[in-house]
C-alpha cells in the first residue's frame, strides 16, 4: 500500500473530517454487508418454499438498505471531496509561501517545470489520494473486524477464514512496499526532470531553431520521456503485483469460506440459509479491498507527487528572517555600507567579492562601473538580502542587514534590473507592482517619466492591454521603460539601477534619464553601467576589479589617473565628444522632436486570452483521434481486449461456481470437483487481471512518451509566433498532466468499454435462455446503468473541460511566479501574487466540487441499479419457481450472474471523472496539433559558398492579431559581404527584419531574399544554417557553458569551442569557473551575469561560422574593456560576410558600408554615415539627441 507518514502532516484541520469519512465509509461497508446479508435471507426463503406474498417484506427491507447504502456512499464521497479540496487549498498556499520564502537564490539552481510540477499538478494528485484512497485504506483496515463481528454469528469458522483472509490480503502487498517507494520516487524524479526540460526546451525554442538544433532537442527529449515511460512501468510493474495479489486473496478467501461452508452443511454444522449469506457475502466482504485496489494507481502517482513536495517543502532559505527584526527600522536614514565583504556564490565558484569595501551617504548618487563578471550584479543581491556574505556585513542605515525585517528592508529599495521581468497582465498590473495603492495619477506620471505613457496611450485598451509572458510583445526598449516607470512609481528612499538603460535608444535614454535624474535628487542611488552617460554625472564612481573596489573618485579624477575606470570608459568619452561623429565639418542639425517609432503591440485588436481552450471536440472526434494513435499497436490491444473479457469471465465464473456449490448442496450431490475448479479459477482471475492491467498500461505509456514529443514538434513548427499569444507554464500542462489524463483512456476505458458490452450481452442471453422473464426483469436496470453515464456526459464533460483550462492557467501562473521572482522579492509583491494564486485555484476547486458531485450521484445510482436489478431477478425467479418454471437451487446462480452484468458497465462509470478530464485534455492537446503552422519550409536550393546578397523587396508584415503593420513597405538591399547597419527608435521594426531574415514569420506581402533566392524556397534548417545571430535576449539553457556554446555547431571539437569562447573574452571568465567548460549555467543562465552571457552568445556566432551574421544589439552588456576585444575579434568575423548589425549605441555603426534609419516600420533613409549626417534627416536627429544627452551629462 501507498503511504509515507510526512503526508499526515497535510491533514492538519481537517483530521476530525477525515475520521467522520472513513466513519460514514464504515456505516455504509456494515450496510452494504447489511444488504447482502439480507440478499442471501430472502433467498434461504425462496429456498423454503415460501409465497410470492411472504417475500414482499424482506424484499423492500433489502431495497431499503441498498437505498441506506446509497445514501451513505453519497455523503462518504462528497465529505471526502470537500476535505480533500480542503487539503488542496491549505498545502498550494503552503507552497506557494515556501516558494516566496525561498526567494531568487534558491532558484537559480532549481527547475521551474519540476517546482511548477509540484505545486499544480503534485497537489492535484493528492486530491484522490486524500479524497478517496486514504479514507479507503482506513475502511479496509477496519472491515475485517467489522465482517467478523457479524459473520461470528452466523458461523465462527466461517468468519474466522474471511477475517484471515481479509487482514492477508491488506498486509500482503506492503511486502513490496519498499520497491513501490524507490519505484514511485525514481518515477517522480523522471517525470520532473522531463517537465524542467521541456519548459526549458519551449522558452529556448527560438534559440534552438535559430540554430537549426530544435531536431536534436526533440531528440534529447524522447529520451527524457522514455525514460519516463521506463520508470512509471516500473511502479506499474509493483502496483499489478500488487493488486494480482488482492485479487488472488479476495478470490481465494471467498472460495475457501465457501467450500469450507458447503462441507459444514453436508455436516449438520451449518444452515443452508447460512451458507446463501456466505455466498452473497463472498462479493461484499472484500469490496473495501476491492475499492483499494482500483485506488492504487493514484496511490502510486499521489505518493510519487508527494516527493517532490516534500523535497521542496524540506529546503532551507538561503536568508533566514531575523528573531527579533529592527524596531524602528523605518526611522534609520538611507545609508549603504559594505565592510570587508567576501562572498561566493554556493557551488564552489570562485569568490565573487573579495574584501570589498564602500560607504554610500544619504542622499549620495554613487555610480559603480567594471568588467562583465566584475561583481556589480552580487552587490544588488547582496543588499537585497537574496544572500548574505560569508564574511563581513552589508549595513543599511548603519544596521547589518541580518538585523532587518526583509519586509523592512525592501520597503526602502526600489530596483530596476538589466534582466526585467513582465508578468503576464496588462501594463497597469505590472506598474502597480511598484506601489498597488497608487492612483491613476501617479501611475500615469511615472510612465511619463519613463517615456512610456506615448506608446502606452495608443493601445487601444490602453493601460489595461496585456502584454504577454516575459512582455514578449513588446520590444526589449518597452520592456526596460516599463520596469524603469515601476521602480519610479514605487518612490523608496534608495534606488538601485543596474543596467537600467542598457536597452534603450538614444532619443529615449535622453527624456529617461532627465527623469532619473530628477528621481535621484535627495535619494540614496547605486548606478550600476557599462555606458559612460549613466555614470557621469554621479556624485563618486566605484570601479571594481576581482571582486574589490579598485578605485573611487569623480569621472574628471578618474580618467585623470589612467587606471582602470580611464581604459573602461576612454572610448565612450571619445565618441561623447562634440566631433565624436563629424568628418569635413559635417554637423547634424539640432535635436528636433522624432517620430514616434511604430509599436508592435500599439495597434493591437484585443487581449488573448492566452489559456489553451478545452472545446471543440466531441467524444466521436476523441474517439477517433485517440483510436489513431493506438493504431500501431493494434495487436497489443487486440490482446488486452481478450485478457479483459477472460479476465471478467473468471470473474463471473467464480460467483457462478460458487452458486453451483450452493446448488449442490441443496441437491446433495457432489460437489468436490467444483471446489477444485474453484480453487484453480481464483488465481488464475487475480493472474488475468495482472495481465491485462500491466499490457494495457504499457501499451498507455508508451503512447504518452510519443504524444509528448509530438506535442513538442509541434510546438517547433509554430513557434516563436505561436507563443506570443500562449503562457508557456501552460503548455508545460498540457504536455505533462494533460497528456498523463489520457492514459485513462489507453489503459482503463477503451478494454474496459468493449468488456462492458460483451458482458452484460452475455448474462443477458444466459438469463433468457432459462427465461425471458429474468431477461426482461434485468434490462430497464442495465439499461439504465449503461445510458445514465452516456446521458448525463454534457454537464460532467463541460465540467472537466473548463477545470483543465483552470488547471492550465494555475501552471502558467505558477511558471510566471517563479521566473519573476526576484521582482515579486524587489517590490514586495509576494501576497498580492498570492493572493492570486489562490483566488485561481479556489476558482478552480469551484468547478471540481460541482462535477464530484454529479459523479458522485452517478456513481451511487449505478449501484442502486445493480442492486436492484439483482433483486428484480430473485423475485422473478421465485415467482417463476412458485409457477414450477424454475428450479429454486438456479436463484443464487442466476442472481450473481444479474449483479456481475453490471461489473464492467460500472467500471466505466466509475472512471467518469477521469473521462471528463481526458476529454478536456485531448482537446487542448488537439487544439495545439489543429493549429496550423505559419512557416512551412521550401523545396530547398543549391549551396553556395560565397556570402550572399540580402533583399527586401515591398516587405510588408504585420504580427498576428495586431492592427498595425511593424514593416510598411520596406526595401532595402545589403551587399555580399558588407556591413548593414539599421537604426532607429525603440520599435521601429529593426528585430522584425532579423526574424522574417531566419523566417520566424513570413512577409504578408513583398520578397525578402537570400543569395537571390526566396526565403520560402530553402529548407528551414539549410537556411538557419546559413545565418548566425547573436540576439539581443540571450537565451542559455541549463547546460554546461559547453554546450551552451556548442549548440552552435554541436560536431565542433574542444579546440573550436575554446577558440569561440577566447574570441568572445571567455577565457578569464572560464579559467574561473571550478568545473570549466563544464560548469552548468543554470536555468536562462542564472549563474552568470548579463555581460558573460552576451558573450556566450557571441562566441556562437564565431562557432556557428556562418556565411550571414546578424548582431542584434550584440554587445549592449558588455563593459568597454571586453567590448573593444570582442569588436575586434567581430571585425575579422564579418570580414567576407553579409552583416546586418541592429544598434542604439550609434558610435558602433558609424564604419557600416551602409546604414539604414528606420521609423514607424518604415526604411526612411540610408547611405554611409558622412552621407546621413550630411541629408540632417532622421539619422542626424538621432546622432544629435545622443550627442546633447551626453554632453549635458558630462557638464554635470
Amino acid at each position: 500500500m501507498y503511504w509515507d507518514s510526512r503526508l499526515w502532516q497535510f491533514t492538519a484541520g481537517v483530521r476530525g473530517r477525515i475520521a467522520l469519512t472513513v466513519l460514514v465509509g464504515l456505516m455504509s461497508a456494515a450496510a452494504g454487508i447489511a444488504r447482502l446479508g439480507a440478499l442471501g435471507w430472502l433467498l434461504g426463503r425462496v429456498f423454503e418454499g415460501a409465497a410470492m406474498a411472504e417475500l414482499w417484506g424482506p424484499a423492500a427491507l433489502v431495497a431499503g438498505v441498498m437505498l441506506l447504502r446509497a445514501a451513505l456512499e453519497y455523503a462518504r464521497a462528497m465529505m471526502a471531496h470537500v476535505t480533500a479540496a480542503a487539503v488542496q487549498t491549505n498545502l498550494r498556499r503552503r507552497i506557494f509561501e515556501q516558494v516566496v520564502a525561498l526567494g531568487p537564490a534558491h532558484f537559480t539552481r532549481a527547475r521551474t517545470g519540476d517546482v511548477t510540477l509540484s505545486l499544480v499538478e503534485g497537489v492535484e494528485q493528492l486530491e484522490i489520494f486524500f479524497g478517496q484512497y486514504l479514507p479507503t485504506l482506513a475502511v479496509a483496515a477496519l472491515t475485517p473486524p467489522l465482517v467478523f463481528a457479524f459473520m461470528v454469528w452466523i458461523d465462527a469458522p466461517v468468519a474466522i477464514i474471511l477475517l484471515v483472509a481479509a487482514v492477508v490480503t491488506l498486509i500482503a502487498p506492503a511486502l513490496w512496499h519498499r520497491m513501490d517507494q524507490r519505484a514511485s520516487l525514481e518515477r517522480q524524479e523522471s517525470y520532473g526532470a522531463f517537465g524542467a526540460e521541456f519548459l526549458d526546451s519551449i522558452q529556448g525554442l527560438s534559440t534552438l531553431k535559430a540554430f537549426g538544433q530544435s531536431g536534436a532537442r526533440a531528440r534529447m527529449l524522447a529520451q527524457k520521456a522514455h525514460r519516463l515511460f521506463g520508470a512509471t512501468m516500473w511502479v506499474v510493474g509493483a502496483n499489478t503485483l500488487a493488486r494480482g495479489i488482492t485479487d488472488t486473496g479476495i478470490a481465494v478467501g471467498a472460495a475457501l469460506a465457501l467450500g469450507v461452508g458447503a462441507y459444514r452443511v453436508v455436516e449438520g454444522e451449518m444452515t443452508l440459509s447460512a451458507l446463501l449469506v456466505v455466498l452473497m457475502l463472498g462479493v461484499e466482504v472484500f469490496r473495501p479491498l476491492r475499492e483499494v485496489r482500483g485506488l492504487l494507481h493514484y496511490g502510486m502517482v499521489g505518493l510519487a507527487a508527494a516527493h517532490g513536495i516534500f523535497r521542496l517543502l524540506e529546503a532551507k532559505p538561503a536568508v533566514a528572517e531575523p528573531a527579533r527584526p529592527l524596531a524602528d527600522a523605518a526611522l534609520l536614514p538611507p545609508t549603504i555600507a559594505f565592510e570587508d565583504v567576501r562572498f561566493a556564490y554556493p557551488g564552489n565558484r570562485a569568490a565573487a567579492h573579495r574584501d570589498l569595501r564602500f560607504r554610500v551617504a544619504s542622499g549620495e548618487r554613487v555610480g559603480i562601473v567594471g568588467a562583465s563578471g566584475a561583481g556589480k550584479s552580487t552587490v544588488v543581491r547582496l543588499l537585497l538580502r537574496l544572500y548574505d556574505p560569508q564574511e563581513g556585513r552589508v549595513l543599511v542605515g548603519g544596521r547589518d542587514l541580518r538585523e532587518w525585517g526583509q519586509a523592512d528592508l525592501r520597503a526602502r529599495i526600489a530596483v530596476v534590473s538589466q534582466d526585467n521581468y513582465l508578468f503576464h497582465g496588462t501594463v497597469e498590473d505590472n506598474l502597480r507592482m511598484g506601489r498597488p495603492e497608487a492612483s491613476q495619477a501617479q501611475v500615469e506620471e511615472a510612465a511619463r517619466a519613463a517615456n512610456a505613457h506615448g506608446f502606452i496611450r495608443r493601445l487601444p485598451h490602453g493601460y489595461q492591454t496585456v502584454v504577454g509572458e516575459r512582455g514578449v510583445r513588446l520590444s526589449g526598449g518597452q520592456r526596460q521603460r516599463l520596469a524603469i516607470a515601476r521602480a519610479l512609481l514605487r518612490d523608496a528612499p534608495i534606488l538601485v539601477l543596474d543596467e537600467a538603460l542598457s536597452a534603450v535608444d538614444a532619443e529615449n535614454e535622453a527624456v529617461i534619464q532627465q527623469a532619473l535624474d530628477r528621481l535621484m535628487a535627495g535619494r540614496t542611488t547605486l548606478v550600476f553601467a557599462h555606458r559612460l552617460s549613466s555614470v557621469i554625472g554621479c556624485d563618486r564612481i566605484l570601479a571594481l576589479d576581482g571582486g574589490a573596489v579598485a578605485e573611487e573618485g569623480t569621472h574628471a579624477q578618474l580618467m585623470a589617473r589612467d587606471g582602470l575606470y580611464r581604459r573602461l570608459m576612454a572610448a565612450q568619452a571619445k565618441d561623447a565628444a562634440p566631433d565624436a561623429f563629424l568628418d569635413d565639418g559635417a554637423a547634424p542639425k539640432g535635436p528636433d522632436e522624432l517620430p514616434e517609432a511604430a509599436d508592435g503591440l500599439a495597434q493591437l485588436e484585443a487581449p488573448t486570452d492566452a489559456i489553451l481552450k478545452a472545446e471543440g471536440l466531441g467524444w466521436g472526434g476523441l474517439g477517433r483521434v485517440l483510436i489513431g494513435f493506438v493504431r500501431p499497436w493494434r495487436a497489443r490491444l487486440a490482446t488486452v481486449f481478450a485478457l479483459g473479457v477472460a479476465r471478467v469471465v473468471a470473474f463471473i465464473g467464480i460467483g457462478v461456481l460458487s452458486a453451483l456449490v450452493v446448488a449442490s448442496v441443496k441437491a446433495g450431490s457432489a460437489f468436490d470437483w467444483l471446489l477444485v475448479a474453484l480453487g484453480l479459477l481464483a488465481p488464475l482471475a487475480g493472474a488475468l487481471h495482472w495481465l491485462e492491467s500491466w499490457l494495457a498500461h504499457d501499451m498507455a505509456y508508451r503512447l504518452l512518451a510519443m504524444m509528448r514529443i509530438d506535442i513538442f514538434k509541434k510546438l517547433d513548427a509554430l513557434a516563436p509566433a505561436y507563443f506570443t499569444r500562449r503562457r508557456t507554464g501552460d503548455l508545460l500542462g498540457v504536455a505533462t498532466h494533460d497528456i498523463e489524463m489520457i492514459e485513462y483512456f489507453f489503459a482503463h476505458t477503451i478494454a474496459p468499454a468493449f468488456v462492458a458490452v460483451v458482458v452484460p450481452a452475455s448474462v443477458l442471453a444466459i438469463l433468457a435462455a432459462h427465461d425471458w422473464l429474468l431477461a426482461a426483469a434485468l434490462a430497464p436496470f442495465l439499461a439504465y446503468a449503461g445510458l445514465a453515464p452516456i446521458m448525463g456526459r454534457a454537464r460532467i464533460d463541460a465540467l472537466g473541460a473548463r477545470a483543465r483550462e483552470g488547471l492550465g492557467d494555475l501552471n502558467a501562473h505558477a511558471v510566471d511566479t517563479v521566473q519573476g521572482l526576484s521582482e515579486i522579492w524587489a517590490f514586495q509583491d509576494a501576497e498580492r501574487r498570492g493572493r492570486q494564486f489562490m483566488e485561481k485555484s479556489e476558482r478552480y476547486l469551484a468547478l471540481r466540487l460541482p462535477l464530484f458531485r454529479d459523479l458522485s450521484r452517478q456513481s451511487v445510482a449505478q449501484e442502486v441499479a445493480t442492486g436492484l436489478g439483482g433483486l428484480a431477478v430473485v423475485l422473478a425467479g421465485a415467482w417463476l419457481s412458485g409457477a414450477g418454471a424454475l428450479d429454486a437451487g438456479a436463484l443464487p446462480l442466476l442472481a450473481l450472474l444479474a449483479m456481475a452484468a453490471f461489473l464492467p458497465v460500472s467500471e466505466i462509470a466509475h472512471v467518469g471523472r477521469q473521462l471528463a478530464d481526458t476529454l478536456g485534455a485531448t482537446r487542448r492537446v488537439h487544439a495545439v496539433h489543429g493549429e496550423p503552422a505559419s512557416v512551412v519550409g521550401g523545396q530547398g536550393v543549391p549551396a553556395s559558398a560565397a556570402a550572399p546578397a540580402i533583399e527586401l523587396d515591398a516587405v510588408r508584415f504585420t504580427y498576428p492579431g495586431r492592427a498595425a503593420p511593424a514593416l510598411s513597405d520596406v526595401g532595402l538591399r545589403a551587399a555580399p559581404g558588407a556591413t548593414t547597419a539599421l537604426v532607429g527608435p525603440s520599435g521601429a521594426g529593426k528585430t522584425t527584419i532579423a526574424n522574417l531574415m531566419l523566417r520566424f514569420w513570413d512577409p504578408d506581402s513583398g520578397t525578402v531574399r537570400l543569395g537571390g533566392h526566396d526565403l520560402r524556397a530553402f529548407k528551414l534548417d539549410d537556411l538557419r544554417r546559413t545565418i548566425a545571430l547573436v540576439a539581443q535576449d540571450t537565451y542559455l539553457f541549463n547546460d554546461t557553458l559547453r554546450a551552451n556554446i556548442a549548440i552552435a555547431r554541436p560536431e565542433a571539437d574542444e579546440a573550436a569551442i575554446r577558440a569561440a569562447a577566447s574570441k568572445a573574452a571567455l577565457d578569464e571568465f572560464i579559467a574561473e569557473l571550478p568545473q570549466g567548460l563544464d560548469t552548468v549555467v543554470g536555468e536562462r543562465g542564472a549563474q552568470l551575469s548579463g555581460g558573460q552571457r552576451q558573450r556566450v552568445a557571441i562566441a556562437r556566432a564565431f562557432l556557428k561560422d556562418a556565411p550571414v551574421l546578424i548582431l542584434d544589439e550584440a554587445t549592449s552588456h558588455l563593459d568597454a574593456v571586453s567590448e573593444a576585444e570582442v569588436r575586434a575579434a567581430l571585425a575579422l568575423l564579418m570580414r567576407e560576410r553579409t552583416t546586418i548589425v541592429i544598434a542604439h549605441r550609434l558610435s558602433t555603426v558609424r564604419e557600416a558600408a551602409q546604414i539604414v534609419a528606420m521609423a514607424d516600420g518604415r526604411a526612411v533613409e540610408s547611405g554611409t554615415h558622412e552621407a546621413l549626417l550630411a541629408k540632417g534627416g532622421l539619422y542626424a536627429r538621432l546622432v544629435a539627441r545622443q550627442l546633447a544627452g551626453g554632453a549635458a551629462r558630462a557638464a554635470r
